[in-house]
């Protein structure tokens, strides 16, 4: 992020060029998730903790890369607070978990294990395409 210490405060501005995201989805999150609820000083300046911004990133995670919607994630964090939110990995360490696919899709395992071959196969495509 910068140079600041991993328990500094950050600005609006440093979340939000740290998680790519534009400010006012963060200013938007905060009206959705009340567990997201940066200090505000003087003039209404945002300052967010550090496990602010932790939530904020597991958040974007679920969203952007997940599929959840708010509503979903708004249950999740009423269920169990923000301990029951899955941590973010990184994405070419998150591994495609073959039986919620196959339950969600209500597909037959021979179905399932063509559309994993075909999935690695596109993984292993892009992973060339990043190296050239």
């Amino acid at each position: 992020m910068s140079n600041k210490s991993d328990q500094a405060f950050r600005t609006i501005s440093e979340v939000a060029e740290f998680l790519d995201l534009p400010q006012h989805v963060l200013r938007f999150w905060e009206t959705k998730f009340r567990q997201v609820s940066p200090l505000k000083r003087g003039g209404g300046r945002r300052y967010y903790r550090p496990q602010d911004v932790e939530l904020l990133g597991r958040i974007k995670s679920l969203l952007h890369t997940e599929g959840y919607t708010i509503k979903g994630v708004q249950r999740m964090l009423g269920q169990g607070g923000v301990k029951n939110l899955p941590p973010v990995a990184a994405p070419e360490t998150q591994a495609i978990d073959a039986t919620k696919v196959a339950i969600s899709l209500n597909l037959k395992a021979p179905d399932l294990s063509s559309i994993v071959s075909e999935l690695e196969d596109i993984s292993t495509l892009l992973k060339q395409a990043s190296a050239d």
